[in-house]
C-alpha cells in the first residue's frame, strides 16, 4: 500500500459527495477514483481530483486502489459489492446493504467467503457520543434497560423526492433511510430485538413508501422501546437535527431524542445527560441531571480513519454485514407488521448458512 491510502469512491449523490468531502480533510488518504455515470460526475471528479470512471469495471482493471467506498441505491449494493471484493478491494458499503433480505443473505454469504474485508457505514457507530453512552450502558449506570422512547421527526421538502429511489418500496421511505439508524443504535446498545408491532402510515405525501410511523419494540431482554418517525413532520426531536453530526446539510437543536430509563437510572441522547435519584431508586425521590464527558469529533472521519485500518488488516470492521442485515431484517419485520397489523418475530433465518 502507498503513503496514502488511495480510495474510490462509487456513487456521486449526497453521501457519496459527504465521503468525498470527508476524504478531502484527511492528509492520509487520497481520492483517486470516482464512479459516477451521471452528468455531475465530470465536474465532481475534476473538482477533487480524481479520475471517472463509467463503470465499476473499467476502475477495477485500472488498479491502483486501495479500497472502495459504495453509496449508489440499494439494489446495486451486492453486485458492486461482489465485484469489489472478487478482486481483492476492501470495501466500505453504505446502509441499508442491500435492496431485500434475499440480497442481504447473499451478501452475508459472500463475505463469509471471502477474505477481503467490508465494512457497513452506519457512521454513528463511530460517533464519540454513541461510544460514551455505550461504554456508560455496558460499565452498567443505568442498570437494564426497562423502557425507551426513540423519536425521529424530520420535514424533508418536496424536491428531495424527486429521486425515484426516495419514492420506491425496497429503497425510499423514512424506516429504510433513517429508521434503521436508529434500530442499529438501540442494537449496538441493548443487544437484538425479538418483535415488533407497527402502525404505518403515508397519509401526508400519498407516496408509494410510508411517511410516517409508530413502532413497539420487544427487546431479547424483555425491555420495550417506543418509536415514532416521520418525514413530514415539523419537529427537533431527531438525532439527525439533534446531533450535530453534519453541520454543512443539517443544524443541530439542542434537543433529545432518545431516552433510555432503566433500572438504576435514565440516559438521554445526544446530549448525554444522565439522570439519577439523589437517594433511593423512588419516583418520590427528586432526580439529578449530570451529563457524561464526551470529546467531540465528526464520526464521518472518525469512520474513514477505521476504514483506513481496516483495509491495512489492523482492525476488523466495527459493523459487518451481519450487523447491516440484521438491521435489516427489524425493518423488514416493522413493515411486514405494518401491513398485516400483526405482531411480527424478528426473522434472521435468512442469514444463517
Amino acid at each position: 500500500m502507498s503513503a496514502q491510502t488511495r480510495l474510490a469512491v462509487i456513487g456521486g449523490g449526497v453521501i457519496g459527495r459527504t465521503h468525498i468531502q470527508t476524504i478531502a480533510t484527511v492528509p492520509e488518504m487520497t481520492l483517486v477514483a470516482l464512479v459516477e455515470p451521471g452528468e455531475a460526475g465530470p465536474d465532481l471528479a475534476r473538482d477533487h481530483g480524481a479520475r471517472l470512471y463509467r463503470n465499476v469495471e473499467d476502475m477495477i482493471a485500472a488498479g491502483g486502489i486501495d479500497g472502495a467506498i459504495v453509496a449508489t441505491p440499494n439494489h446495486t449494493h451486492l453486485p458492486i459489492s461482489a465485484a469489489l471484493l472478487g478482486a481483492g478491494i476492501p470495501v466500505l458499503l453504505e446502509k441499508p446493504v442491500a435492496e431485500d433480505m434475499a440480497a442481504a443473505a447473499r451478501l452475508v454469504s459472500l463475505t463469509r467467503r471471502s477474505e477481503t474485508p467490508l465494512l457497513v457505514g452506519h457512521h454513528r457507530r463511530h460517533n464519540p457520543i454513541v461510544r460514551a453512552a455505550r461504554k456508560a450502558i455496558a460499565e452498567g449506570v443505568i442498570g437494564d434497560l426497562v423502557a425507551a422512547t426513540v423519536v425521529t421527526t424530520l420535514m424533508k421538502p418536496r424536491d428531495y423526492f424527486a429521486a425515484d429511489w426516495r419514492r420506491t418500496a425496497g429503497s425510499g421511505g423514512p424506516l429504510l433511510i433513517n429508521l434503521i439508524h436508529e434500530i442499529d443504535m438501540l442494537r449496538h446498545f441493548f443487544g437484538e430485538i425479538a418483535e415488533v408491532q407497527a402502525l404505518v402510515s403515508n397519509a401526508r405525501r400519498g407516496l408509494p413508501v410510508e411517511d410516517s410511523a409508530a413502532i413497539a419494540l420487544r427487546m431479547q431482554s424483555g425491555a420495550v422501546v417506543g418509536m415514532t418517525i416521520s418525514d413530514a413532520a415539523a419537529g427537533p426531536w431527531a438525532w439527525d437535527i439533534s446531533a450535530g453530526e453534519n453541520p454543512a446539510r443539517f443544524p443541530a437543536h439542542p434537543v433529545s431524542a432518545h431516552h433510555y430509563a432503566g433500572t438504576r437510572a435514565g440516559l438521554s441522547l445526544p446530549d448525554l445527560t444522565l439522570w439519577r435519584h439523589s437517594g433511593a431508586a423512588d419516583w418520590t425521590n427528586p432526580m439529578q441531571p449530570t451529563r457524561l464527558p464526551v470529546a467531540h469529533a465528526d464520526p464521518y472521519i472518525a469512520q474513514i480513519a477505521h476504514f483506513a485500518k481496516v483495509i491495512a488488516r489492523k482492525a476488523q470492521p466495527l459493523v459487518t454485514a451481519m450487523d447491516g442485515s440484521i438491521d435489516m431484517a427489524c425493518v423488514e419485520a416493522i413493515h411486514r407488521s405494518g401491513r398485516t397489523g400483526r405482531c411480527v418475530a424478528v426473522d434472521l433465518s435468512p442469514l444463517q448458512d
